[in-house]
C-alpha cells in the first residue's frame, strides 16, 4: 500500500508519525509522512523543545505531493490511504481533511484511519478546549477506520458504557455517523477478568474481540502503533478479526518488550519482528 501518514513527530522515542512509519515500512507499505510539529521528545517528559508547524506549512508540504501530477505522476491516485493522529488545531483538522477529500477524489477505493486521539481513562481529556467536538463533529463523520479507546468511544457516543453490549451500542452509535470499521482499545467492562481487557473491532461483516493480559505500563506510542497496524491489516486482509488479531499480537509484543526492559520509550525496533510477522498469540471470539 502507499499510506499518506499526517501527524506529529519527535526526534527521541516514538510517537505520531515517529511511532507509526516504521511498522508500516515493516510490513513492506509505503508511507508518505506529512508532519505536524516536529519536536524533541513527547510532552509527556513536561519540557520539549522544536516547532509545532503552521497548517499553511502543513498543507504546503501535502500540496507538494499533489504537484506530482503536473509532471505526470498523479500520487493522489496512486495513494491507498490518509492515516491521522493527534490534531493539536481545527486548522490541522481541515488541512487534513482537505487531503483526504483530494486522495478520494482521485481514488475513490482510498480510506481513511482517523486516530481521534483526545483523553484517556485517569487522564480525562488532555488535548486544546474544542478539538474533541472538532473530532466528533466533524472529523470522525468523514473517517472510514477509526481506532477510539474506551474513553474516547464514551465521548464520541454521549455515553458512558460498563458493560460489553453497551460498549457495542456505542459503536453503533458512532458507526451510524459515518466510519464503518472501529476498533476499540483498552476496553476494560463488567465481564473482564481482573487484570485482563478487552480491544473489540466493529464493522458491517460482525464483532469481534480479543482479550488481552494488562500490564503494568502504559507508554506513549502505543495508540499511534495500533492504529497504523490496524489500517495496514484490514486494509490487506480485508477480514476485521484477523487485523484484530495481528494487531493486537504485535501490540502486546511491543509492550512485554518494554516491560522486559524497563523502558520508558516503546522498544519498537527491539520488537520489529513481531511486528513484520504477527504471532498467533490471541484469537478473535465472535461478539456477534
Amino acid at each position: 500500500m502507499q499510506i499518506l501518514s499526517i501527524q506529529s513527530s519527535v526526534a527521541y522515542g516514538h510517537v505520531g508519525n515517529s511511532a507509526a512509519v516504521f511498522p508500516l515500512q515493516r510490513l513492506g507499505h509505503e508511507v508518505w509522512p506529512v508532519l505536524t510539529v516536529h519536536f524533541s521528545n513527547h510532552t509527556g517528559y513536561g519540557a520539549w523543545r522544536g516547532p509545532l508547524l503552521d497548517p499553511a506549512d502543513v498543507r504546503e508540504v501535502i500540496a507538494g505531493i499533489g504537484d506530482r501530477a503536473v509532471i505526470g505522476q498523479d500520487l493522489w491516485a496512486e495513494c491507498d490511504a490518509v492515516l491521522s493522529g493527534y490534531q493539536g488545531d481545527p486548522a490541522v483538522g481541515a488541512v487534513i481533511l482537505d487531503a483526504v477529500a483530494s486522495v478520494k477524489a482521485a481514488n475513490p477505493d482510498a480510506v481513511y484511519c482517523c486516530d481521534p486521539v483526545m483523553g484517556d481513562v485517569g487522564r480525562g481529556m488532555f488535548v486544546r478546549p474544542g478539538i474533541p467536538e472538532y473530532l466528533r463533529d466533524t472529523v470522525v463523520p468523514q473517517a472510514d477506520i477509526l481506532t477510539p479507546n474506551h474513553f474516547e468511544l464514551d465521548f464520541l457516543a454521549g455515553t458512558t458504557t460498563s458493560t460489553l453490549d453497551e460498549v457495542l451500542a456505542a459503536v453503533d452509535t458512532v458507526r451510524d455517523r459515518g466510519p464503518r470499521d472501529v476498533l476499540v482499545t483498552s476496553v476494560l467492562h463488567q465481564d473482564v477478568a481482573d487484570g485482563s481487557l478487552d480491544v473489540v473491532a466493529v464493522s458491517d461483516a460482525g464483532a469481534w474481540a480479543v482479550t488481552t493480559p494488562l500490564l503494568p505500563i502504559a507508554p506513549n506510542g502505543c495508540g499511534d502503533v495500533t492504529a497504523a497496524l490496524y489500517l495496514a491489516h484490514l486494509t490487506t486482509t480485508g477480514s476485521p478479526a484477523q487485523a484484530l488479531e495481528r494487531t493486537t499480537a504485535s501490540v502486546f509484543a511491543v509492550l512485554e518488550a518494554t516491560l522486559a526492559a524497563g523502558t520508558r520509550e516503546i522498544r519498537l525496533v527491539a520488537a520489529q519482528d513481531a511486528i513484520a510477522s504477527p504471532p498467533a498469540t490471541f484469537t478473535a471470539r465472535r461478539l456477534r
